[in-house]
């Protein structure tokens, strides 16, 4: 299998984790030697009620002896996708009322940039220094890493950047932009918060200069950061809300919300102003709607407030310079690269599942499932500190 999976299968980097899967329950996911890893990455944010959940299983079960796809997206009413946003509507404030689906939070993104150029009939998108929001050509295009982007220009034209939580950079934002795109929180440049009211001064300027304000909570939102969306956070909405990962509940799936009279210019000038085949598939939509239900009508939420600061305590040592994020979006941050690569290596040995962050080398993703209990947290942070206790006493010796 594992030279199968090296030669027909895709890789993203030389060296992939290659650990082979046999099946995944809860908070674990069990290998081809059935050793047992507790996950503390959730498919990177995206397993929010962990692996195999049973509302979510039943709910697909339940949906597959229904019917599979039928129509492109659009076209017929499926129960599945019309609960679901309505579900998002109902837990979003006003004017979020209309959502499309789509396959994945990339195309959410590329619907999003395209929205909004629709709306304001105008072409420069901002995005932040460090941002990540996908890899298709129009996310990588405000992807703000100049490495991943280079060997695949020309890109889209008319894109600008701003440092996140600058706020003398915001002048930048004039009546030529058609959007201001921005991660709630900044997943890959760290788990970034934005600070001193940064985002409620983007939406300031952005309404004094005509612009839209996109906010991708494709890793905050469902509940990661102990409310629903990562925004409620900052007092700050936007005009255009981007999910997905968490949504799904480990099913692919991608969204973009915005008010309907927003939506509704997708529909004409021309007809079909984005299309997808899949997007909204029944099977999928009956996933995140079991999921949706579950985050919201659970204490799931409150919770993670919670285990956010088990986490901080078990989590205090001399190789740990801080804790970043809110919630169960959390990142350990050690003094080095070396240091961050020897824990999530030497966990993996141990039977702990950690991953890395994109543009931040000295950062231990901690992302685990919404559903983990306080037990398996207390088990994994150990598993952290001792391989920290003996690097640091190594270093000491040395």
């Amino acid at each position: 299998m594992q030279d199968d999976f090296f030669k027909y299968q895709a890789q993203t980097t030389p060296h992939p984790l290659a650990m082979s899967i046999a099946h995944a329950e809860g908070s674990y996911i069990y290998d081809t030697n059935n050793k047992a890893h507790l996950d503390f990455v959730a498919g990177v944010s995206a397993c929010s009620l962990g692996h195999k959940h049973p509302k979510i299983v039943k709910a697909i079960k339940e949906q597959l002896n229904k019917y599979l796809h039928v129509m492109v997206y659009g076209e017929y009413i499926q129960k599945p996708a019309v609960e679901l946003t309505k579900i998002l509507a109902n837990n979003l404030p006003k004017p979020l009322e209309t959502t499309y689906l789509t396959n994945s939070g990339t195309e959410a993104i590329e619907g999003a940039i395209k929205l909004a150029k629709r709306v304001t009939g105008r072409s420069e998108i901002i995005s932040a220094h460090h941002a990540y929001h996908g890899n298709t050509i129009g996310a990588l295009s405000v992807m703000g890493f100049e490495d991943r982007k280079s060997a695949f220009r020309p890109l889209m034209p008319d894109v600008r950047f701003i440092e996140f939580n600058n706020e003398s950079h915001l002048h930048k934002i004039t009546k030529k932009t058609a959007a201001v795109l921005l991660e709630t929180i900044q997943g890959g440049a760290g788990f970034i918060e934005p600070t001193n009211d940064y985002l409620e001064n983007v939406r300031q300027q952005c309404d004094k200069v005509g612009a839209l304000l996109i906010l991708d909570e494709i890793q905050p939102g469902f509940g990661r950061t102990g409310k629903l969306f990562g925004f409620e956070h900052y007092n700050c909405i936007p005009d255009i809300l981007v999910t997905g990962k968490g949504l799904g509940g480990g099913m692919p799936i991608g969204a973009f919300t915005a008010s309907k009279p927003m939506m509704d210019l997708l529909q004409n000038e021309p007809k079909l102003g984005h299309i997808t085949t899949f997007g909204g598939h029944p099977v999928i939509a009956a996933a995140a709607l079991a999921t949706v239900k579950e985050i919201t009508e659970s204490d799931l939420m409150a919770k993670a407030i919670e285990k956010e600061q088990l986490i901080r305590k078990l989590l205090v040592h001399p190789l740990i310079s801080e804790v970043r994020g809110r919630g169960l979006m959390l990142a350990a941050i050690t003094p080095s690269a070396d240091i961050t690569n020897e824990v999530i290596l030497q966990s993996k040995d141990k039977g702990l599942i950690l991953f890395w962050l994109l543009f931040e080398p000295k950062a231990i993703r901690i992302t685990p499932p919404l559903t983990i209990s306080n037990e398996e947290i207390i088990k994994g942070c150990m598993i952290i500190t001792q391989i920290l206790d003996n690097i640091f006493t190594k270093s000491k010796a040395n």
